[in-house]
């Protein structure tokens, strides 16, 4: 049987896939069972970070397999030690709690936001509130934290605890803040899966300031423009806030299951033993690769991902047949005036693999995608979007 028709057989029908089986890679470059080369600008979605088989992180995995490959968290390991006092360090925050996807880091940091407002504020603080158009995850309580009807219609009831104010109007948190217990605002700096929308600087420095005066917790989920997607380290350090929590997985560890939630002052201690788990949080080898993508995400390589996304701007801004550009970094949403469908299958039938968000063909290279590959690959989508 074909590799197609053995996951219709056999894999739940959760997906609506491609017409493609991707076999093997080298940096952007990745090539199907023909052996036909295709550009990738989506990263297994923002997750490859640094592309397909960079020698460095091969090399990180492969020295942590030859000492150890899992140890339960009853006991410590070097790896998420060192990775945990990395991203501190780098961030802030000041403590770390690991798990094995955006979602699970998400469940974490609400969690955290709930025990917090009980403690503090008193019993019933536990709501959260979270913006339209938002995509938090997919088990039951991020989709109620996701604003987005769409994903709650088929799994309801969904945990409760949720209420959804209007992106980029600082009155909405503020009327829903007086009409309930509230705790936490969670928020993308850009909505990824709600269509690639960065959110207002204005606003967010509002809603900062808010939060502080009424000792609600910032909730940043930046499990898709974090880890140096954005042009920074994380999303929010573009906006000069500092949230109280931050979740993030995705690009962490480059490719293997990994996910993160940072804790800053407010919260540090909020979790006791017992609490809270993971059997698989922290890795050994997850976090060696996450290690390794952290440790080489300098200023030299965050300069590359602003001068990558300036270049992108740039020619499609005006360009024939696209009608607007948004995000922010290497996470790039594009308007096309021809259906995005077409738009992504006309590409890959050129060689160059793209996705979507909601209506718009969303872009999210390799960090350290080559310029020439990356020119190739816009002037393609041009040719495409001129049609």
């Amino acid at each position: 049987m074909m590799i197609k028709d053995i996951d219709k057989e056999y894999v739940a029908n959760t997906y609506a896939r491609f017409p493609l089986t991707l076999v093997s890679g080298k940096g952007s470059l990745v090539y199907d069972e023909n052996g036909k080369e295709y550009i990738d600008l989506g990263t297994g979605i923002a997750v490859n970070t640094f592309g397909i088989g960079d020698e460095e992180w091969i090399g990180a995995i492969n020295a942590q397999l030859g000492k150890i490959q899992h140890t339960s968290n009853l006991y410590y390991s070097e790896p998420c030690a060192n990775l945990a006092k990395m991203l501190c360090e780098r961030t802030g925050m000041k403590k770390v709690f690991f798990s094995n996807s955006g979602a699970e880091a998400n469940e974490c940091a609400i969690k955290a936001a709930r025990k917090y407002g009980e403690n503090t504020k008193g019993e019933g603080y536990t709501t959260i509130i979270t913006l339209k158009n938002s995509f938090h995850g997919r088990t039951l309580t991020t989709l109620a934290a996701t604003g987005q009807d769409t994903f709650h219609n088929d799994f309801k009831p969904l945990t409760p605890g949720f209420v959804y104010a209007e992106a980029n109007n600082i009155e909405d948190i503020k009327r829903l803040c007086a009409e309930n217990k509230c705790c936490a605002v969670m928020f993308e700096v850009v909505q990824g899966e709600g269509g690639v929308n960065p959110l207002d600087r204005e606003y967010l420095t509002e809603l900062a300031a808010f939060a502080k005066e009424k000792d609600i917790l910032l909730i940043a989920d930046e499990v898709q423009i974090g880890n140096g997607r954005s042009g920074m380290l994380y999303g929010y350090m573009n906006y000069g806030i500092t949230p109280d929590i931050v979740s993030t997985a995705k690009g962490l560890a480059g490719g293997l299951p990994i996910g993160a939630t940072l804790l800053g002052e407010k919260v540090k201690e909020v979790y006791t033993p017992g609490l809270h788990g993971s059997t698989f949080g922290g890795n050994p080898i997850s976090c060696a690769a996450a290690i390794s993508i952290i440790s080489r995400l300098d200023e030299a390589m965050l300069d590359g991902v602003k001068k990558r996304s300036k270049f992108i701007f740039d020619e499609l801004s005006d360009a024939e047949g696209v009608k607007s550009v948004s995000g922010l970094g290497l996470m790039i949403g594009v308007e096309t005036a021809r259906p995005a469908s077409d738009i992504i299958s006309e590409c890959m039938e050129r060689g160059v693999l793209v996705i979507k968000a909601k209506n718009k063909v969303r872009m999210l290279p390799a960090l350290n995608i080559t310029m020439e590959q990356l020119k190739i690959a816009i002037d393609i989508f041009k040719e495409v979007c001129r049609k």
